[in-house]
């Protein structure tokens, strides 16, 4: 097709192409020219003009489809007016020519056609240059009209329609013409007809004037004979022509000559009078009308009324607002007077209105949750002072009733007494409905009415209530099925009357109980209402003799009586009622019954919920939803009625927020009964099934005509319905099929195509059911034999449709065979042009054989697509129900191809462009269409085709072809451009935003908001504000959600934000009020009221008037998600000294930089009238204070951004603690007041004091209880309330707290001084604050205790609850516990448990003890300790309880709240003693802390557990010591060397799993290191994971760390045995630990830690008692036998740290018993390892220098120790030191270590003598002293001290060295004189002051004498 993509037709390629090709390539060149002309250079255009009118003329004249002379049209017109115009003149009379030509051939009427149109574009484009041969095409035109088949009709009537337009007042004289022909094209027979001359009426309009004058009547009577027998789309366009004249006459656009009245224009009254006789008499004269009206009949059809109803809708739209007076006032007024005026019309006389009044209360409560509870009051007031008014008793007890049902949407609910009343109503009704006769019925009907708003409020409110109900239900039936029997031989029809209507409320009222109560129905409840519910349905069988007796009196009442027990029985459980009998007869009767042929049959209500949804395409476009769905659905009751409210007014207690559409009960009673038929069939016996089938077939057999299909229908239908529940095998024997394959077979024939979908559905499923292949084959050649031999339409039709479907449920089409048969019948029905119901069915059926092929289907994907292009070229526009099926057709294909069509194979190149072409081309065709739907289909196929192969669809073209239809006024084009647009978002958002801005720069794409000024997004907004669709409201979201994904932090962040301010500033709240002016400032600057200088003020001048509600809390969300995706963008958007210096040098907009922005968005939103945009401005406000709190002012230190912005905070919250804020907002408001004040923003006591004084007044609030309370509300409200602001306050105390609190740092946060400030804030209110805090904690732990301890719960509730509330108080405790359980933890801690003497604080609900046992109880007044340990217990009961099982990560908070509040428990020494004092409480614990650090992989949480455990042994420790202690001064054995035996193990050493704190602490360490150190496991001993680098975080180093140190800890709670029990584990795990570590590089914190645990372990008092020490040192010694092979390297390659084994071994020596370490071979091992290190070489000198520092620390050990080490080491260091003094000084190896390892063992004048000799040899003279190295000189400094220690405590062996050894007494005296000249010289650099009084650090002495 790129061949096409020129300016002139190439004809050679177009020569050599196919018949069926060449048209395709005709229209793709078309196409390209109709988008290159208007950018083609003029002269090329001049150039090839003539060369281009030829070919386009050949194309004319070569018979063109639709399309593409719809095409040739504009390109010819666009030619000429780019072009040379001047031979335009002869194209148009060589047109007229075509059009007076005889050509009868099969070519002949497509040129005709083509002309037609050429003549219309031609005048459209040219206008008045053309006007010297206007006459003549019109006479022509009009001539040819007359003879014209639809076809030509239609074409000619759009031609009009253009000339028109182009030639504007030129026209003016044959307007009366063009008038006399639109009149009789607008009632023509053809649908497409009508709809062309309404358009070209409604262009004639605005030049002909007459039109809307003195022809106005006229064309409002032809407009109503329009609308007779009219579709959809007919009934818009006659609604638009006839709405546009009323409102133009109405107020004319320009002036008109006086009509014979004298007036040139009408009033609004009477264009009203005349609306509303087309509403009366429609298009018929007034004598036939009045006579028909006198009769008591009507001729006017519902078409008719409906499209007068669609006029009076589009007059309204197209009227000046001038023309209704002033709007303000009528909507204050309307605000005013809206609740009175509604009332009063609940007494009014019809039903119809009183019901109607009764849901619009509804839906006002639904809208002002507020106002529930008053109108609720208001309306049961009037009920019982006026229920002696048959009206005031049905319209008062229908709004009560619809009140209460409308509490289901309203999260506030209204106060459980309220239940109580209307209750009290409904039995009062009930019980006085037999004293008054006149208004039994309504009584009766009011009574039932109320108890079935009731139990919609829920479990709740019903369980309560339920004895009471089951009384009211067994009084209005009889108590046995004899008493029922006798009672029908008595009373009269009245009598009758009132029993069934009290009958059926109460089935209804059981109904509501089965929906909205299901955990109600117990076993006994249930058997309780069988014993009713068995009357029920036996008086269905005595109802025929009641019909008989009292005929039509109680024939209404029957019905709905029969509708309340099917509706029941269906909701049942079939065994309760299995083996019914007379239901099973009755359900027949009211099926196929004689009685019901003549009910009217709807089955445009009963059917399509049974067929498959993509059939009901077939039946048109009445089954689609469409913009006036509420006026065309009363089209859909057809004979029977539309749907109203007074048919059933017990569904005023639906649920949902669409208005209840309830249909007359004979067609509610059909459609219960085919419901109730598919549940009640397969329970019965097999003989009774066949009988039941084997009827409905007679019965559909022996009748005709429309009560055959009557009754077809409904059984049909019941069949369905059990097809469509049953399972595979549960149908039956295959005695049941033949019956049922008979009457969905002759279903298949039927006139009626929802029938035929029904029926082709029905046969799908009965072959899924059967599962036999054989049966599918048969009835596959049934429908094939039926196809070759059916001629009629119907037949053929349905045969083709089921052929499709058959398969549709059984795993699709797998046989090529059958597809290849299947094709080749259903291609040859798609062509036949002859029916276009059979071509548009066939299509169909051709689309659903591809989806149901799959894969095997590709090899057919050529030819397929070739047919449909071909018929989509040809199929004429006025049936454009094939142009649907075709564009499914398509549609289907390219899901068929799906990704093949990205052509990735080079082989199947050339064939995939082929077809990706044709699915381009066909695209084009349908997106040209006239058609809505066809366009749809369009744009599903290019997202389709996007989807799969998104290079080959070109955004700029189809980008704007979906904005142009943004805002069609077809629901079925909008919402697929929006879903078009979310699929392209998600990829290419900046792309399809650029395309919109770049090519719709002058178009309204809305009425109110053009692209170009805000984009495609706030097209998206405006459109989201204008639809009321559900779906596509959703899509439009998610696709404005993708949008600002894409390019929200990618350079339109600027640009979103001010999208979103604009859309919230858009209000049309007239009382918004405005920012202060300056002297009110002035007058109330006294006032402490952040309000009262920063107000909101109304943003005029914007994009956007008056958006709702809902779409401006949806731009709140948008910038809650715009901050969320900035969080993980860049760090700039969070960082304002970053943000600003990067804005310097880059065009990059940040977050941060517009603040100011979404504060004052948060704010606008924050004090909206509307609740739920408070509720999202405050959660804004709320995520700005979390995001923005910590980020430092750049211009000001010390100060954060968001300080300055503490007013606006301050007035945002202040409308949300108003006395008439709702209970959500309050608490929602909460949370931001605790986190700006706990955020540390402001410093400032007294500006943090004005948001504190916001809680302060909440806390108050909820202390004066019940007293302040509005009671408009469910108390569920208050609870929720009072808990967010205690949680709120917890929230601020705990960082308050922890500041005040000695516990560690770390814990807190804030500054210092602003920890004070929220302490002072705090204190005051502290005392009540807690007492609060434990009543709400109290709640909370009777509220989560299992269902089996419910009986323990408060008869009256709780503090803050009450008992009915106890199901909906649950979540809100649920969501404050944890920070009230911490800031009550942390309280405790401040004070130490000591109990205050404090007053308790007023509570809500006193009845219930809140502080834990302080005020009384039943055995007096607890002690002060009996009072904290239940305090403790509380704590401690809900932390175990909630952290035994946690449920997601969202508890994530809640977790870290609870450990940290038990952290602050153990702190404290009261309750540490009494967890020490309870083993199994302990152990417990440590249970619960286990399995949370298995679940969990929070480093946080993981080392809060770890700090716990060690916390608890701790209490541990204290607790044993204490005993050992007491023991110790009872039995007088302070002075014993053994101590007495407490601790775990006793005398035995057992330690017994679940009973023992030492066992649980070492589970839990044991888990945390095999976690980190895999390797400890004996399973991994020694190996490490192949291929990866092992190594730890710091995280995880801490919590080995704790770890360790937990271990360390466990003996010193062990008795001696039990010390020796856990001994061998913990030694394991330790040098495990240490195992691991040594071949770790990095680690040394962690090695530290090991050691000291190590040590702790080795140092333990244990290893020294007389009943464990031979053990411990038995076990010991094992240990370092294991340490000492450690040094041995598992791999070559492995790298052992021999400086902490040496550590390790150190600590081995110094911390343990002599006896362990000096026993061979450990200590020849031990030396053997320190001998190793000292002789050390690079590059392990560290490892020496170590080696010596550990030495040092050994010679000074215990003398048992220290001296074998020196003898066996002594005279290794003494080499070492000989050696050293013949080294260099550069290579010495810190000799100064080595020395320092002498010092201590130098008694011996042996040793001395061999020492001294050496110090002198290290000494240097004073010539050498001053350009020594700094190695040498250390090395001096630290001989020349040894010899001064030494020298005194040696003197003869000193002396007797000095005069043996000459030259060293001159080396040692040179050394001082050296050493007193570098004294010297350092004292003489210094100030005089300093060396005045310094002095050597070291006193040098020469005399040892």
């Amino acid at each position: 097709m790129e061949r096409a993509h020129s300016l002139l037709l190439n004809e050679e390629a177009c020569s050599q192409l196919a018949e069926h090709q060449r048209a395709e390539f005709v229209f793709e060149w078309l196409s390209h020219l109709k988008k290159l002309l208007p950018a083609a250079d003029r002269a090329d255009i001049k150039q090839n003009q003539r060369r281009l009118v030829d070919q386009l003329s050949s194309v004319l004249i070569g018979s063109p489809g639709p399309p593409t002379r719809w095409v040739l049209a504009h390109c010819l017109a666009l030619l000429y007016r780019l072009g040379d115009p001047v031979p335009a003149s002869l194209l148009v009379e060589r047109c007229n020519d075509i059009i007076r030509s005889k050509d009868d051939s099969p070519s002949g009427l497509p040129t005709r056609l083509a002309a037609v149109a050429c003549l219309g574009s031609l005048y459209e484009q040219l206008g008045r240059m053309l006007v010297g041969s206007f006459r003549e095409t019109l006479a022509n035109l009009l001539k040819a009209m007359k003879s014209a088949e639809s076809q030509g009709r239609y074409e000619i009537m759009l031609s009009m329609e253009r000339i028109l337009r182009g030639l504007g007042v030129s026209a003016v004289p044959c307007h009366r013409d063009v008038y006399k022909a639109a009149r009789a094209c607008l009632t023509d027979r053809s649908m497409a007809v009508r709809c062309a001359a309404a358009k070209c009426l409604l262009e004639l309009q605005r030049e002909a004037v007459f039109l809307w004058t003195t022809e106005l009547e006229n064309v409002a009577t032809l407009c109503f004979r329009a609308f007779e027998g009219s579709n959809y789309d007919v009934r818009v366009a006659v609604a638009k022509l006839l709405g546009t004249l009323l409102a133009t006459a109405v107020e004319p656009r320009q002036p008109a000559a006086p009509r014979q009245g004298g007036r040139s224009r009408s009033s609004l009254e009477e264009v009203m009078d005349l609306l509303w006789g087309g509403f009366l008499r429609g298009g018929a004269g007034f004598l036939r009308a009045s006579g028909d009206m006198l009769k008591g009949t009507s001729s006017v059809s519902k078409d008719v009324r409906i499209g007068v109803t669609q006029v009076s809708r589009r007059t309204v739209v197209s009227t000046p607002p001038g023309c209704y007076g002033n709007c303000t006032v009528l909507s204050t007024w309307y605000q005013c007077a809206l609740l009175d005026t509604v009332i009063s019309v609940l007494l009014h006389p019809v039903a119809s209105a009183r019901l109607a009044a009764a849901w619009c209360l509804r839906c006002v409560a639904m809208a002002m949750p507020s106002q529930c509870s008053l109108l609720l009051e208001r309306c049961a007031e009037r009920l019982a002072a006026l229920k002696s008014s048959p009206e005031a008793v049905a319209g008062y007890g229908a709004a009560v009733a619809a009140v209460v049902a409308g509490v289901q949407q309203c999260p506030l609910g209204i106060p459980h007494t309220k239940g109580k009343v209307v209750l009290g109503l409904a039995e009062d009704l009930l019980r006085s409905a037999t004293q008054n006769s006149r208004i039994s019925l309504q009584r009766t009907q009011a009574g039932w009415l109320l108890v079935s708003a009731l139990i919609t409020l829920g479990p709740a409110v019903v369980e309560h209530h339920l004895p009471r109900l089951l009384l009211l239900w067994r009084c209005v039936f009889p108590p046995s099925l004899r008493e029922q029997e006798m009672e029908l031989r008595r009373g009269d029809y009245f009598t009758w009357q009132v029993t069934l209507e009290g009958r059926a409320g109460a089935l209804c009222a059981m109904k509501n109980l089965l929906l909205h109560c299901k955990e109600l129905l117990t076993d006994d409840i249930i058997s309780r209402l069988l014993t009713p519910l068995a009357c029920a349905v036996a008086l269905l069988t005595k109802l025929p003799a009641l019909l008989r007796s009292y005929g039509s009196s109680v024939r209404c009442w029957s019905v709905v009586y029969r509708l309340r027990v099917y509706e029941l029985l269906a909701l049942l459980p079939p065994d309760t009622y299995q083996g019914d009998t007379p239901l099973c007869v009755c359900l027949v009767s009211d099926l196929s019954g004689q009685d019901n042929l003549n009910q009217p049959c709807s089955e445009l209500t009963l059917l399509p919920p049974l067929c498959n949804h993509d059939d009901l395409l077939l039946v048109g476009p009445a089954l689609l939803d469409t913009d006036h769905r509420y006026i065309e659905e009363q089209l859909l009751g057809s004979s029977v009625g539309g749907a109203s409210l007074d048919h059933d007014p017990f569904s005023l207690c639906a649920s949902g927020l669409e208005a209840p559409a309830p249909l007359p009960p004979a067609v509610a009673l059909t459609a219960a009964a085919v419901r109730l038929f598919g549940v009640v069939f397969p329970h019965i016996i097999t003989a009774q099934r066949v009988q039941i089938l084997e009827q409905f077939v007679q019965t559909v057999n022996q009748l005709k005509g429309q009560r055959q299909q009557t009754v077809q229908t409904h059984v049909c239908a019941a069949l369905c319905s059990l097809l469509k529940v049953s399972t595979r095998g549960s149908l039956g024997p295959e005695e049941l099929r033949v019956p049922a394959l008979s009457l969905l077979l002759g279903a298949l024939e039927s006139e009626s195509r929802l029938l035929r979908c029904l029926a082709a559905e029905g046969l799908s499923r009965l072959l899924q059911l059967v599962g036999e292949p054989a049966f599918t084959v048969s009835v596959t050649l049934l429908c094939l034999d039926k196809l070759k031999t059916a001629r009629d339409a119907a037949t053929r039709s349905g045969h083709a449709l089921a052929l499709a479907a058959l398969q549709r449920h059984t795993g699709g089409i797998s046989s090529p065979q059958n597809l290849n048969t299947c094709l080749g019948v259903l291609f040859t029905l798609s062509q036949d042009n002859t029916s276009p119901e059979v071509q548009t069915w066939s299509l169909h059926a051709l689309s659903l054989v591809v989806d149901l092929s799959g894969g095997l289907y590709r090899c057919h994907a050529e030819a397929s697509f070739t047919l449909v292009l071909r018929l989509l070229l040809a199929a004429p526009p006025t049936h454009p129900e094939v142009h649907h099926s075709l564009g499914r057709c398509l549609h289907a294909l390219i899901t068929s191809l799906g990704p093949d069509l990205q052509a990735l194979h080079p082989d199947l190149g050339s064939a995939v462009a082929g077809l990706r072409s044709s699915c381009l081309v066909g695209c084009g065709v349908m997106q040209a269409s006239p058609d809505c739907l066809v366009q749809a289909e369009a744009i599903s196929c290019l997202q389709q085709l996007h989807m799969f192969s998104p290079p080959h669809v070109n955004l700029a073209c189809l980008v704007p072809a979906l904005c142009v239809n943004l805002c069609s006024s077809y629901l079925c084009l909008r919402r697929a451009v929006v879903a078009c647009l979310r699929q392209l978002a998600q990829r290419e958002a900046l792309e399809v935003s650029e395309h919109a801005v770049a090519l719709v720069k002058d178009l309204s794409v809305c009425a109110d908001v053009t692209i170009k000024e805000v984009g495609l997004e706030g097209a998206l907004f405006t459109l989201l504000d204008r639809e009321s669709d559900p779906g596509l409201r959703r899509d439009i979201q998610e696709t404005l959600v993708h949008m600002m994904a894409s390019s929200a932090t990618t350079g339109k962040l600027g640009h979103w934000l001010k999208l979103c301010k604009d859309v919230l500033s858009a209000s049309a709240d007239s009382r918004a009020p405005v920012e202060a002016s300056q002297d009110d400032e002035e007058a109330e600057s006294g006032r402490d009221d952040d309000s009262s200088v920063f107000r909101a003020r109304s943003e005029s001048g914007g994009p956007f008037t008056a958006l709702r509600w809902a779409t401006r809390r949806f731009a709140m969300e948008c910038v809650c998600r715009i901050v969320a995706q900035c969080e993980s963008a860049d760090p700039a958007h969070f960082d304002m000294a970053l943000a600003q210096e990067r804005r310097l040098h880059e065009s990059t907009d940040f977050l941060v930089l517009h603040l100011g922005d979404l504060v004052r968005m948060a704010f606008m939103a924050a004090t909206d009238h509307s609740d739920q945009l408070r509720l999202a401005g405050l959660q804004t406000l709320l995520v700005i204070i979390r995001r923005f709190s910590a980020i430092p002012e750049p211009e000001f230190p010390g100060h954060v951004i968001l300080e300055q912005y503490q007013a606006n905070v301050g007035a945002a919250l202040r409308p949300a603690f108003t006395a008439d804020a709702p209970p959500d907002v309050t608490a929602k408001a909460c949370q931001v007041c605790s986190a700006w004040i706990a955020s540390g923003v402001v410093s400032d006591l007294r500006d943090l004091r004005r948001v504190h004084q916001l809680l302060a007044s909440s806390l108050a609030k909820i202390q004066a209880g019940k007293d302040t309370s509005s009671h408009l509300y469910n108390e569920a409200a208050a609870t929720m309330e009072t808990l967010a602001v205690l949680k709120a306050w917890a929230e601020v105390g705990v960082p308050s707290l922890q500041l005040n609190s000695p516990a560690p740092a770390n814990e807190g946060s804030g500054s210092g001084s602003g920890g004070a400030g929220l302490l002072k804030l705090v204190q005051s209110d502290l005392s009540t604050l807690s007492r609060l805090w434990l009543a709400a904690l109290q709640d909370y732990a009777l509220l989560t205790l299992p269902q089996e301890y419910a009986s323990q719960l408060p008869a009256a509730g709780g503090s803050f609850y009450t008992a009915e509330t106890v199901n909906q108080a649950r979540a809100h405790y649920s969501s404050s516990w944890a920070p009230i359980l911490h800031a009550t933890s942390l309280w405790l801690h401040s004070t130490g448990f000591v109990m205050s003497e404090d007053g308790p604080a007023n509570l809500s609900r006193p009845a219930t003890p809140t502080s834990m046992g302080q005020h009384g109880s039943v055995g007096g007044a607890k002690s002060p300790e009996d009072v904290s340990s239940d305090r403790l217990h509380l704590i401690l009961g809900i932390s175990v309880e909630f952290l035994c099982s946690p449920h997601s990560e969202d508890q994530m908070e809640n977790i870290t709240s609870c450990l940290r509040a038990l952290q602050a428990l153990l702190d404290v020494s009261w309750p540490r003693a009494k967890v020490g004092n309870d083993q199994a409480l302990s152990v417990e614990l440590l249970s619960v802390l286990h399995r949370l650090m298995v679940t969990r992989e929070a480093a946080a949480v993981q080392l809060a557990v770890l700090d716990l455990v060690r916390q608890i042994v701790t209490a541990a420790q204290e607790h044993v010591k204490e005993k050992r202690h007491s023991a110790e001064v009872d039995d007088g054995a302070a002075e014993k060397e053994t101590l007495p035996e407490f601790g775990e193990g006793r005398d035995t050493g057992g330690l017994i799993p679940g009973r023992s704190l030492v066992f649980a602490a070492l589970e839990l360490c044991l888990c945390v290191l095999l976690r980190k150190l895999p390797q400890l496991s004996p399973r991994l001993a020694g190996s490490t994971p192949a291929g990866s680098v092992w190594t730890l975080s710091d995280s995880d180093c801490h919590l080995v760390s704790s770890a360790l140190a937990v271990l360390s800890d466990l003996p010193s709670i062990c008795s001696p045995e039990g010390s020796v029990s856990i001994l061998p584990t913990v030694l394991y795990l330790l040098l495990g630990v240490l195992r691991e570590l040594v071949h770790l590089p990095g680690l040394s914190l962690l090695v530290q830690a090991s050691l000291q645990a190590l040590k702790a372990v080795l140092s333990s008092p244990m290893s020294r008692q007389e009943k464990s020490r031979g053990a411990w040192t038995l076990l010991l010694r094992s240990a370092l036998n294991t340490l000492l092979g450690y040094w041995e390297p598992g791999d070559p390659g492995c790298v052992v740290d021999q400086v902490s084994l040496l550590t390790a071994l150190t600590v081995f020596l110094l911390s343990t018993a002599p006896d362990v370490c000096t026993v061979q071979p450990l200590h020849a091992l031990s030396l053997q390892r320190f001998t190793a290190a000292m002789d050390a070489k690079d590059p392990l000198v560290s490892t020496a220098v170590r080696c010596y520092q550990l030495l040092a620390s050994v010679f000074q050990a215990q003398s048992a120790v220290a001296v074998p080490y020196i003898q066996a080491l002594g005279p290794h260091l003494v080499r070492h030191l000989q050696v050293l003094n013949q080294t260099p000084p550069q290579q010495r190896l810190h000799p100064e270590l080595l020395l320092q390892q002498t010092r201590d063992y130098t008694q011996s004048p042996q040793l001395a003598a061999i020492l001294l000799p050496i110090l002198i040899s290290f000494l240097l003279d004073e010539n050498t002293l001053g350009s020594a190295p700094a190695a040498s000189r250390s090395l001096h400094e630290a001989a020349l001290k040894d010899l001064m220690r030494l020298g005194p405590q040696h003197s003869a062996v000193f002396r007797s060295l000095m005069a043996s050894s000459p030259h060293l007494k001159a080396r040692l005296e040179a050394a001082v004189r050296g050493n007193q000249e570098s004294l010297s010289a350092k004292s003489s650099s210094n100030t005089p002051t300093a060396s005045s009084k310094s002095s050597p650090s070291i006193t040098l002495k020469t005399n040892f004498l």
